[in-house]
């Protein structure tokens, strides 16, 4: 579905909204800005990209630029149109929250799979920013404007967030995530079964260059940006295992990016190829079993599950941990059995 999102309105104001702004990594080859943007625009299409920068709607360094221009490193890249970004027209909506901590300085949420956490093309309601919007008044804005929140987990991964209430924790608890003084645990499964009982991966991570939708991790450190997983196996079971992954950055898909490239795809990611049977037999019986675990979780297998920080008032340590939702039980619980039965 193409987003309409870079349709302009012509308008006879002069004040512009921004909808969207990229800075270019030092290491960027250059790269004309259609094809930079849709890199990075989800579901837009070159058309709409072009007709944007047509309109003289894109700027590059505060300079609108032709379709042609070419992005080098270090390049900002703004989409400004007349009308405000549909996130700006966001109303509070009536959605069930599980909050494990409340106090007058933050709130932590264990959120569902399946629940984006802010608004983005194609989901303006039923978003955790909908959510948060009915049930917190005045809840302060970061820099992409999105009430209280501090860090982001993806659509499809469940798990807990902390969200701030006012300007000063949420500039408290950023500074922890930026420095890597908070505590980030997820739990995993993933295809393979990983050899060494605990390990680190380091790669820096950026927007695949053939496939816009997944990151990739470049060797080389050129490109991307630095990121470091700590990783401890919890469970072997024959073709897949069950891992606890610590981040000590927070990249983009991260655990998932660093996962597929040590070989070990999670479950069931689709984005990653995931989804198809990448360890095992060729057995009509065992494909079936596999089936059947997809059908049990049909999202990737990824749980924030331990999320620890510095209170922002008291300077009190806080560590929250969360149950493993039933889905990734379930499919664990499947595996358990497989793996008794395949060793008898």
């Amino acid at each position: 579905m193409e987003n309409d999102n870079l349709e302009p309105e012509f308008q006879d104001e002069q004040v512009l909204h921004e909808h969207f702004s990229f800075t270019a990594d030092p290491g960027q080859e250059p790269l004309r800005v259609d094809k930079y943007l849709m890199n990075r625009v989800e579901n837009a299409s070159r058309n709409k990209i072009q007709k944007a920068a047509k309109e003289g709607s894109i700027f590059v360094n505060d300079i609108t630029v032709k379709s042609n221009y070419k992005v080098k490193g270090g390049d900002t890249v703004r989409v400004l149109f007349g009308h405000p970004p549909p996130e700006n027209l966001l109303v509070g909506e009536d959605l069930l929250l599980d909050i494990v901590y409340e106090d007058e300085s933050l709130i932590l949420v264990n959120k569902t799979a399946g629940m984006v956490v802010h608004p983005g093309h194609g989901n303006y309601s039923g978003t955790l920013i909908n959510a948060l919007m009915f049930h917190f008044e005045n809840l302060p804005k970061n820099e992409q404007h999105r009430p209280g929140l501090v860090h982001r987990i993806e659509k499809d991964t469940s798990g807990l967030l902390v969200i701030a209430k006012t300007e000063h924790v949420m500039t408290h608890l950023s500074k922890q995530f930026f420095d890597k003084s908070s505590k980030r645990k997820y739990h995993a499964l993933v295809w393979g079964d990983v050899k060494e009982d605990s390990g680190t991966i380091e790669g820096n991570i950026g927007r695949h260059p053939k496939n816009r939708l997944q990151m990739t991790v470049f060797e080389d450190g050129e490109a991307g940006k630095p990121a470091i997983t700590h990783f401890k196996v919890l469970e072997r079971l024959g073709y897949v295992t069950y891992l606890e992954c610590e981040l000590e950055t927070g990249r983009t898909h991260q655990i998932r990016a660093h996962m597929k490239h040590i070989g070990h795809t999670l479950f069931n990611d689709e984005r990653y190829g995931g989804n198809s049977i990448l360890k095992g037999t060729s057995f009509t019986k065992y494909k079936q079993f596999v089936e059947n675990c997809f059908k049990l979780i049909p999202r990737q297998a990824l749980h924030a599950k331990t999320l620890g920080f510095e209170h922002p008032l008291t300077g009190k340590w806080m560590e929250f941990d969360s149950e493993i939702p039933g889905d990734i039980k379930n499919a664990l619980d499947k595996w358990r059995q497989y793996a008794v039965h395949k060793n008898l």
